[in-house]
């Protein structure tokens, strides 16, 4: 006896949940970046209301998660970009996550210099190649912490 490959394979019951969704992503599309509803309010995702001027925004919660799921992501790219990124202490990789989280990826790679004293473990060097640069001017309080933190080794007080 054995599988009958001409009957058709029935497909799983949906839930009520599963049919709403599906039902809201079609009536409202799906949008994965900021955008201007037909009224003019600022939505994200599947129709969500983020406009303050209409009452909209998101939990704590839901900008921890997406909080948690952007450092996930830096620091998958920063373990391709940087292989030896995962050899340092803790405190120096929060600051290259940091940096990369306010500038990119793509913007951390800009300090090449700078990064390859950390991969040597030259991080006073680093953290005077750090203070030396055009995002210490612009955002020199940051840029300090964050040197005084490779330099040392050490969290920085938050």
């Amino acid at each position: 006896m054995g599988i009958d490959l001409n009957k058709p394979i029935m497909k799983p019951v949906e839930t009520f949940n599963d049919q709403l969704i599906g039902m809201l992503r079609s009536e409202e599309g799906e949008v994965l970046h900021a955008y201007q509803d037909s009224l003019g309010f600022w939505t994200i995702g599947v129709g969500r209301l983020i406009d303050r001027r209409k009452g909209g925004g998101i939990s704590p919660k839901e900008s921890d998660y997406l909080l948690q799921n952007d450092i996930e992501n830096i620091r998958l790219s920063l373990a391709v970009a940087l292989p030896w990124y995962d050899d340092l202490d803790d405190a120096r990789k929060a600051v290259i996550v940091s940096m990369a989280f306010q500038m990119g990826v793509a913007g951390l790679m800009g300090f090449k210099n700078t990064l390859a004293m950390i991969e040597r473990g030259e991080y006073e060097s680093a953290a005077d190649g750090m203070m030396n640069s055009l995002w210490a001017k612009q955002t020199p309080s940051r840029a300090k912490r964050h040197a005084e933190q490779m330099r040392t080794g050490e969290w920085y007080e938050y």
